[in-house]
């Protein structure tokens, strides 16, 4: 395996760290203390990454965009795991992986304005009943002649706020199958303006500016050509773009890791405690030491999960286990950061305390680390069982 980027991807990756350094840092106290961006500033990313070149650069070649090699696409995830998550988001860097199963007029209305960066949407699965168990969801959509009515309620729905649709995933039947009767689940396209649907904000103390929403469908009647893939299909359509998502989970996991260390060696060898700079006194060094070790290893890791997508050898197995190293890791380097500036890591003034809050989410969504550890195991034990 070789994980080198060529001299034209580096640049890639390279142009759009300095761009987020340049374009998006400056705003994020901002943001936080807003808890939302500013239209005016939502334009002006948009339009200055469109001038920078980085408009729709996650696309495939038959929609426009580069083309990138899972490899260069995932260190350019790893830059965008830097900035705030809301900031990030002001970039049209592509779509929702699962879009491209959009057919027919579907394309038109859907696809091809999210690909212009015209629509936003926001994916609905989790609901306060069904969390990382996503099969026991209860929101149904019931035919109705060629309509389909929808009711249930969806929590934790990030962007939701500032989508034009939702993605939803719903229950429409049962299925019989040899291990006794199965919910079917399918995929929907809905307009957010669609009479019933109702979005309520949800207060949270992370990632601030890119909130979660609960979502309320109340009788919301579509007709046939909303349903996304085919009927019955839901989660096997989620599922052919999750082990890119938790890959790409990893490496903002990774990218943050990074802006953090890099506070915190400056700290570490500039802070002055007792005559000498704090780094010096083991208790500090081995922690930066831990750090640099941790984040080492996850880069490796979503390195090698990259290679692995683009040869088709990735499984369930490893892209929990990437998923949730990565996610621990950052929370333990956002940690020791703290421990790192003492008192002035909780200050509301330095952003230490923002990556610490920030930090603790990615142990949850994507699956929580339990979750995680759980079907790591089942994966490796399966085959001794009788």
């Amino acid at each position: 395996m070789d994980f080198a980027l060529s001299f034209e991807q580096q640049s890639l990756v390279d142009a759009l760290e300095e761009f987020c350094r340049r374009e998006l840092y400056p705003h994020e106290n901002l943001v936080e203390e807003l808890r939302y961006v500013p239209d005016e500033i939502r334009q002006e990313i948009r339009r200055k990454s469109a001038e920078a070149g980085f408009e729709g650069m996650s696309l495939p070649e038959e929609w426009g965009g580069p083309g990138l090699d899972k490899q260069t696409k995932m260190q350019a995830e790893r830059v965008m795991g830097k900035p705030s998550s809301a900031l990030g988001q002001c970039m049209n860097r592509g779509v929702t992986g699962i879009l491209f199963k959009c057919k027919d007029e579907q394309i038109e209305e859907y696809l091809l304005p999210s690909i212009r960066g015209e629509k936003k949407n926001a994916f609905a699965l989790t609901e306060p009943g069904a969390g990382s168990d996503a099969r026991s969801i209860v929101t149904k959509a019931v035919r109705d002649g060629k309509e389909w009515v929808i009711n249930g309620v969806k929590q934790f729905i990030s962007a939701a706020d500032i989508a034009d649709f939702i993605i939803l995933i719903a229950v429409t039947g049962t299925d019989d199958t040899p291990k006794g009767p199965r919910k079917r689940f399918t995929t929907f396209l809905i307009d957010k303006d669609t009479p019933g649907l109702r979005v309520e904000p949800m207060k949270s103390i992370v990632t601030r500016g890119y909130n979660p929403t609960m979502v309320y469908f109340d009788n919301v009647r579509i007709p046939d050509s909303k349903i996304l893939g085919e009927e019955g299909q839901g989660f096997n359509t989620a599922n052919e773009w999750l082990y890119d998502g938790r890959v790409s989970l990893s490496a903002h996991c990774v990218g943050r890791a990074e802006r953090i260390f890099d506070m915190t060696k400056e700290w570490a060898g500039t802070r002055k405690a007792f005559g000498k700079t704090i780094g010096e006194f083991q208790g500090v060094g081995f922690k930066v030491a831990n750090m640099a070790v941790d984040i080492k290893l996850g880069d490796l890791m979503v390195k090698e999960a990259a290679w692995k997508i683009e040869n088709d050898l990735m499984n369930r197995t490893e892209a929990s286990m990437v998923n949730y190293y990565c996610s621990e890791m950052v929370f333990r380097v956002a940690d020791n950061a703290v421990q790192v500036f003492g008192g002035m890591g909780m200050m509301e003034d330095f952003p230490i305390q923002r990556f610490w809050r920030d930090a603790r989410i990615e142990r949850i969504w994507e699956g929580t680390s339990e979750i995680h550890q759980d079907v790591i195991a089942k994966d490796l034990l399966r085959p001794y069982q009788h």
